[in-house]
């Protein structure tokens, strides 16, 4: 079997994916290299802790599932006003119905405490923003081929 026909067996289904993020100019980046990756995912954005809980409880005005669908995946900022990262982490995890819900936080910080604390509390991952976009462009690509491809994420819930 040819490449070609290897990646045209393989089902790819788009995943949704909660972009928590309090820096415009970072959900922009974020937005357009994931618009422009080769696996199309759906991309929601919210941009704060408190927000980002709302999304993920269906409360306010993301009551509406069919719209704003429980995420198979959250990528998560640390540094955020109101709630950060880690206290929306730390809300995720101890809900049993949310716990699965893979986390990776996605933060310009090179803190190795951030690092620790951030598997210590549950995150299945820990990226940081890369500076160039080419270099961003292509963690998008891998990041999309393991989470759609490789891994297997579990049954979401409510």
């Amino acid at each position: 079997m040819s490449e070609t026909e290897k990646e045209s067996s393989i089902s790819i289904r788009p995943i949704d994916i909660l972009l928590v993020e309090d820096s415009e100019a970072d959900i922009v980046v974020t937005v357009r290299v994931f618009s422009k990756a080769k696996i199309k995912n759906r991309l929601f954005v919210v941009r704060d802790g408190e927000e980002a809980l709302d999304y993920i409880y269906h409360q306010n005005q993301y009551a509406d599932r069919n719209v704003f669908p429980t995420p198979h995946l959250i990528l998560l900022d640390i540094r955020m006003p109101k709630l950060d990262g880690f206290g929306v982490l730390k809300r995720l995890k101890e809900d049993d119905q949310r716990k699965l819900i893979p986390v990776i936080m996605l933060t310009s910080s090179q803190n190795n405490e951030d690092v620790a604390r951030s598997y210590g509390s549950g995150a299945v991952s820990f990226i940081q923003k890369p500076i160039h976009y080419e270099e961003f462009v292509t963690l998008v690509d891998g990041f999309n081929f393991y989470w759609n491809i490789i891994n297997k994420l579990p049954h979401r819930g409510a």
